[in-house]
């Protein structure tokens, strides 16, 4: 299913001091500690918090059944007194609801919705089939030890409307060069288990960020691969590289992409602050983006909330 164009994005309104945050937990359990030091940094930026009674619930490595988790976060989006959604953690599980979503239900109630890592696929769900901007940034369990450029991008992206420009620190320029199109950003292991399902994602004309946490070089090779051969670049804009930790040195990284994609003519540019380790920068999925190698930054002309 396809989206509105960017430019006609059904954005959020901006977050402000005394809002309150709903917490989903739509994919794995989480440790309380984790959480309740999360909700802390929440509570001390100016944010009420609607902690759902069913939220610590198990279900083996699940956080409840596949039934609840979607049951939980279509009432936070139904529920006028939530302003905004962050998940408690990724995980796994996010995938298993998505059959169980009603997209006409979140699309005419738009709040901005927060997550990274397996929250990925609801990330281009809210995007591509609800036809909303979402937010590729910390869960509740990783804002309490994230640090504070981390805390400040988050803040800022969510309370106003002032367009971001994101510098590489530093920039690895691996194909150079300028496009925009339609920003995309996640995990790449979600992006490629999504592959032959109805919720296969779409990079056609965007421009992608992706991220990864503790997989083997070849694995990463893996995965561009079958994307590779599944389509998934034919049409792709620009490809920016965030956090790769513990899969190997930037250098090994970077030399796996150049030899799986370099030829695409595209540019392709490392070092974004975003995903598992050192600062996780909140970004806007679904709106329009410029990559620049020459400038070495991912610029959004446009506010991504109203």
């Amino acid at each position: 299913m396809s989206a509105p164009p960017f430019s006609q994005r059904n954005r959020p309104k901006v977050l402000k001091p005394g809002d309150t945050f709903g917490i989903a937990a739509p994919a794995s359990p989480f440790d309380k500690e984790a959480f309740e030091a999360g909700s802390q940094v929440l509570r001390a930026m100016g944010f009420k918090l609607v902690v759902p009674p069913d939220i610590f619930d198990r279900d083996g490595y699940l956080a409840g059944t596949d039934r609840r988790r979607a049951d939980q976060l279509m009432r936070l989006f139904s529920d006028p007194g939530i302003d905004g959604i962050i998940s408690a953690r990724g995980g796994y599980g996010a995938m298993r609801i998505l059959t169980l979503l009603d997209a006409a239900v979140i699309a005419r109630t738009p709040k901005p919705f927060v997550g990274f890592s397996d929250i990925t696929v609801l990330l281009d769900f809210l995007t591509r089939r609800c036809g909303m901007v979402a937010f590729h940034g910390p869960t509740v369990t990783t804002l309490g030890h994230g640090d504070p450029a981390t805390h400040e991008r988050f803040l800022s992206a969510l309370t106003t409307r002032a367009p971001i420009r994101l510098p590489a620190e530093p920039p690895r320029v691996l194909s150079p060069g300028r496009a925009s199109g339609r920003f995309c950003c996640g995990n790449l292991t979600l992006f490629c288990h999504l592959l032959g399902t109805p919720f296969q994602p779409d990079f056609n004309a965007a421009i992608l960020l992706v991220e990864d946490r503790g997989e083997a070089p070849y694995r990463i090779d893996r995965m561009l691969t079958q994307m590779r051969l599944a389509g998934c670049f034919d049409n792709l804009a620009g490809l920016a590289l965030g956090t790769f930790s513990q899969c190997g040195s930037n250098t090994e990284v970077d030399r796996i992409v150049t030899d799986r994609l370099g030829d695409l003519d595209i540019p392709i540019l490392g070092g974004f602050p975003v995903g598992h380790e050192g600062t996780n920068t909140t970004l806007p999925v679904g709106i329009a983006a410029v990559l620049d190698t020459a400038s070495g930054t991912l610029a959004f002309g446009s506010p991504a909330l109203d």
